[in-house]
C-alpha cells in the first residue's frame, strides 16, 4: 500500500489544497482533496486489465470550488432533502436555508464542501486510509449544537473502497452523511450510462411529490419501472411514462433497503457491459437515493477537457430518506447530545 500527498491549489486565503493519493498492490488508486474531503478519482481496471477513472470531477481547484453537482462530495450535517427548510427538535423551530425551491438540499448553501479539512494518513490492517476532520459550531447552516465530524476513506487490497463516517455533537441534532460522488463505468469521459445495468436490494421505495419530498408512504417497486430487483440497464424503463420518473425527470429517488437495520449489507450492484466493470455498493444505512445525473448540462467540463451532460453517470447516496425528520414512519436521523453518529459505506470495484 502506498500514500502519496502533492499540492492542489491555494485557497484565496492563501490556505494550500492537497491532493492525496492511496494505491493498493493492484495499482487500483483512489484521490481525494482536502477541500471538502472530496473523492476526485478512482482507477480501477476493466476486463483487459486497462485502467480507467470512473468518478466524474475537475482538474483544479477553482472548479471544485464551485462543483455545482457536488462531485466526490462528502454531505452533511444532512444530506438529500428537508421539506419546508425547517427543522424542529424538542418544540424548537431551526430555519434552514432554502435552497432548493422551498425545500433545503444537502444543508446547503454553506457546504462542508466548501471548507478545507484538515487530514490524517496513516496505514492500517485493512489498507492505506485518510482520516478528514471538521468542526462544525453551535448554528452552522442552521444546526444546533457544535459538532466534531470525521469522515475516512480506507483502500483495501480486494479493490474495495471503505467510507466511514463519525459525528458526535453537544446538543440534539441531525446526523446523516452521503458520499455524491458521480460514476460511469466506462470510465468518467465516456458519455451517458444507459446501457449501464443496475440492480438494488430493495423491494420498495418512497414516493416524492413533485419538488422531491417523499409523501411518506413505501411503496412496493414491483410491477414499475422502480422495479431493481434484478439487473436491468438503467435506460430501459427511464422514460416510462411514470409519475416518479416525471417529476424526477428520470431515477433521483429512495429506494428503502432490504436488510436490517445497523448491518453492513449489499445494497446496489452496477455493471458496464462493454468495460467488464462492476461496482457493488455496501452499507448500514436504511436508504440509498439512486440518481441518474438527470440535471447535468452541457456547460460543464471535466477532467481532461471531458464534456459531462445529462444521464451521463449515476449516483448511489447511501442516506436515512429525505425529509425523515418530519416523516414519523421513517428511521430518524436524529442524534441526542453526546451520542456517537456511526455509519459505514463500501463501494467494491470488480471485473466480469
Amino acid at each position: 500500500m502506498a500514500i502519496a500527498k502533492e499540492l492542489f491549489g491555494t485557497m484565496p486565503d492563501g490556505t494550500e489544497v492537497y491532493k492525496y493519493t492511496l494505491v493498493n498492490r493492484n495499482k487500483v488508486s483512489a484521490s481525494f482533496i482536502t477541500l471538502g474531503g472530496v473523492w476526485v478519482s478512482m482507477m480501477v481496471p476493466d476486463r483487459k486489465g486497462q485502467m480507467g477513472d470512473v468518478v466524474l470531477g475537475y482538474d483544479d481547484l477553482d472548479s471544485y470550488r464551485k462543483n455545482p453537482p457536488h462531485f466526490g462530495a462528502p454531505v452533511g450535517r444532512n444530506a438529500n432533502r428537508i421539506g419546508g427548510a425547517v427543522l424542529t427538535i424538542a418544540g424548537k423551530e431551526y430555519p434552514l436555508a432554502a435552497n432548493d425551491g422551498p425545500n433545503n438540499l444537502h444543508s446547503g448553501p454553506n457546504l462542508y464542501h466548501d471548507r478545507v479539512w484538515s487530514c490524517q494518513a496513516s496505514d492500517t490492517e485493512q489498507g492505506s486510509r485518510l482520516d478528514f476532520y471538521l468542526e462544525s459550531p453551535d448554528g452552522d447552516q442552521g444546526y444546533p449544537g457544535n459538532a466534531k465530524i470525521t469522515v475516512s476513506y480506507t483502500l483495501t487490497d480486494d479493490n474495495s473502497l471503505i467510507l466511514d463516517y463519525h459525528m458526535v455533537c453537544d446538543a440534539d441534532t441531525v446526523a446523516n452523511f452521503t458520499n455524491h460522488s458521480y460514476f460511469n463505468l466506462a470510465g468518467h469521459d465516456s458519455g451517458d450510462v444507459l446501457k449501464q445495468e443496475v440492480r438494488i436490494d430493495a423491494s420498495c421505495y418512497t414516493p416524492a411529490d413533485q419538488v422531491s419530498i417523499p409523501t411518506g408512504e413505501i411503496v412496493p417497486v414491483a410491477g414499475t419501472p422502480m422495479d431493481f430487483t434484478e439487473m436491468k440497464p438503467i435506460g430501459r424503463d427511464i422514460e416510462a411514462p411514470f409519475e416518479a420518473l416525471i417529476f424526477g425527470k428520470g431515477y433521483d429517488h429512495n429506494w428503502v433497503l432490504d436488510h436490517k437495520a445497523g448491518e453492513l449489507a449489499l445494497a446496489a450492484r452496477a455493471m458496464d457491459p462493454l468495460s467488464g466493470r462492476v461496482m457493488e455498493c455496501y452499507t448500514d444505512l436504511p436508504g440509498m437515493q439512486f440518481y441518474t445525473a438527470n440535471f447535468l448540462t452541457d456547460e460543464l467540463t471535466g477532467k481532461g477537457g471531458a464534456h459531462y451532460d445529462r444521464r451521463h453517470a449515476f449516483c448511489f447516496e447511501t442516506q436515512y430518506y429525505p425529509d425523515a425528520v418530519h416523516k414519523g414512519n421513517f428511521p430518524s436521523p436524529m442524534i441526542k447530545a453526546g451520542q456517537e453518529y456511526k455509519t459505514t459505506t463500501v463501494y467494491k470495484f470488480l471485473v466480469e
